[in-house]
């Protein structure tokens, strides 16, 4: 786990820094000089695999955008179970908390996926920015309204798809956002159980799946990864 303090991270923001941060929704229709000065605000902290980065119910002291690797939003329930939500790419924003008027917790963990790449900045000095700046608030509205279009997707999902329907729909939903390309289909690097956990099935049900769609030549397992050949082939309508 990473420190809970992000006071010790670097600024490393330039005008040589690569453009993947600056092309983030978040920062839509500022001017290259306007970027430069909130990038300069943030803090950069180069993440490992598997860190915690936000703990559900801390202080939201803290908002970050992306600009390297992958990470996802997670939920622990009251008996302990870890339930894996959203998953966030290069540019991805989270710890929206952070931009509320008020002092607010974080409603989700958060946890990379991948070594990555962070831009933090502290609270009060967001605050400042989105007031300096009121085009950051108006981008961070439409990527929240993304993110609770997401949510309602999912949950109706859960309540009127098959468990069949919605395994099928984590594959082809999340193959373009995480996956990468490889001879032959999109590679994930993801688990039987990070996958059943993401489309509300069992582990059995999703090992079920996964092994009659590999025979079908729609997917090719390895450990920890998994390669979408024909998605077409996971359900007549999925594409």
């Amino acid at each position: 786990m990473i420190p809970t303090s992000w006071s010790a991270a670097q600024p490393s923001w330039s005008a040589s820094e690569p453009l993947a941060a600056s092309r983030s929704r978040f920062l839509q229709g500022l001017t290259r000089a306007d970027i430069d000065c909130v990038m300069a605000a943030a803090k950069a902290r180069q993440l490992p695999a598997n860190a915690i980065v936000i703990n559900q119910g801390d202080p939201a002291d803290y908002f970050f955008l992306l600009a390297k690797g992958c990470a996802r939003y997670f939920s622990i329930t009251e008996e302990g179970e870890k339930v894996l939500l959203f998953w966030f790419v290069t540019g991805d924003i989270f710890g929206g908390a952070a931009l509320l008027p008020e002092p607010s917790p974080y409603l989700l963990g958060t946890e990379t996926v991948k070594e990555s790449r962070v831009f933090v900045w502290h609270r009060s000095v967001l605050r400042d920015l989105v007031a300096r700046y009121p085009r950051l608030q108006e981008n961070a509205l439409c990527i929240a309204s993304d993110y609770l279009t997401w949510f309602h997707a999912s949950h109706m999902a859960l309540v009127s798809h098959s468990a069949r329907e919605r395994l099928a729909r984590v594959l082809t939903t999340l193959a373009p956002g995480i996956g990468h390309k490889v001879v032959g289909g999109i590679e994930l690097d993801i688990t039987n159980e990070e996958l059943a956990n993401a489309a509300n099935v069992t582990p059995f049900t999703a090992s079920r799946l996964l092994s009659e769609w590999q025979r079908s030549g729609a997917i090719s397992k390895g450990r920890g990864r998994l390669v979408l050949r024909a998605p077409q082939q996971l359900l007549p309508h999925v594409v």
